[in-house]
């Protein structure tokens, strides 16, 4: 759906133009990205700051390891395979559990050994990563969501993804796997983005391909039913990677996980901004407010900041000064 730029700017809709120069060039600086652009680094650093991810079950850098990885997962209800370097859940295999030597998808799906080889080969070459380098494959245990969800997702694990700028949470959406995004939390291949409400986790709006959606639509569930819980917990989590990661300008990925609770996923940064879209607000507003906010507070004080200011009604967008209308998001 086309809608006109003034339109876009009168509510505060970054692009990619701003988005670029004004914050990920300005709040990160290019030597830390390493440390997100590498999940298995990203993970080994979460953990040495005592922050939950899921459980590591090993990392295969070798062809040879390659027809090692059998015995790796051997007794493993089930597990997940990705690239270290990868982005948008590309070269992602989940296995929801294992029956008489056999690998299944959350589907039912059958993946051999060999299709599991081949994977994890493809993955080794660099066919997933990010400019195709080598990469290294990250074997990690599987997630089981949260019950609460089992009517808001098909086959997939919901996320819930957080910018944090400046170490204040600004804006949040969980994204729910559906059928036509084959169980994979990813707005452009068709799962449903969720705006949620920064005072509590409760939902504001939906929309599946950039249109307004009011349901799940494979399960027929009301969005308004969804509340996301351990808010203040996440919130927590998003706005404390700041301080592991030294990154201003961040997209923060979290996971609700039935036995081990709040969980960080993955960070990203240079987050996409299609979270303004499932929020039906611009990222402009709150932006502008934490810029003008001084540095060092703690955790805990930038989330409370967040939840009294940033939450229910949008924070309006300053007026637009002279110049050429930057570029919005597609």
């Amino acid at each position: 759906m086309l809608v006109r730029p003034r339109r876009l700017l009168a509510r505060g809709v970054i692009g990619m133009n701003r988005r670029n120069v004004h914050y990920v060039g300005r709040y990160n600086d290019r030597r830390l990205y390493p440390l997100v652009d590498d999940k298995l680094r990203t993970k080994l650093l979460a953990r040495e700051h005592g922050v939950t991810t899921p459980e590591l079950i090993g990392v295969v850098r070798s062809q040879f390891e390659v027809k090692q990885v059998a015995d790796r997962v051997a007794g493993r209800s089930g597990f997940a395979v990705k690239p270290a370097k990868g982005s948008g859940g590309k070269g992602l295999l989940v296995i929801d559990r294992q029956e008489d030597g056999r690998y299944l998808k959350p589907s039912g799906a059958e993946v051999t050994r060999k299709d599991l080889q081949r994977h994890l080969s493809n993955i080794l070459s660099g066919l997933y990563s990010l400019g195709g380098a080598p990469d290294a494959a990250v074997i990690e245990e599987l997630i089981r969501f949260d019950h609460g969800f089992a009517d808001f997702t098909y086959e997939g694990v919901p996320d819930i993804r957080v910018i944090v700028f400046r170490g204040y949470p600004v804006m949040a959406m969980m994204r729910l796997p559906t059928a036509a995004s084959d169980g994979k939390a990813n707005l452009h291949q068709g799962a449903v983005g969720v705006g949620l409400d920064l005072t509590d986790g409760r939902a504001l709006r939906g929309v599946q391909f950039g249109r307004p959606r009011t349901d799940h639509p494979d399960t027929g569930r009301g969005l308004d039913d969804l509340k996301v819980p351990y808010w203040e917990t996440l919130l927590n989590l998003a706005a404390g990677c700041y301080e592991f990661t030294g990154l201003g300008f961040l997209g923060t990925d979290l996971v609700l996980d039935r036995h081990h609770g709040p969980m960080l996923l993955e960070l990203n940064a240079r987050p996409g901004l299609a979270i303004q879209v499932a929020n039906g607000q611009g990222l402009r507003g709150p932006l502008d407010l934490v810029e003008g906010l001084p540095e060092g507070r703690p955790v805990h004080e930038r989330v409370a900041f967040s939840r009294e200011r940033l939450g229910h009604a949008p924070v309006p967008a300053p007026e637009r000064r002279a110049g050429a209308p930057e570029a919005v998001p597609g």
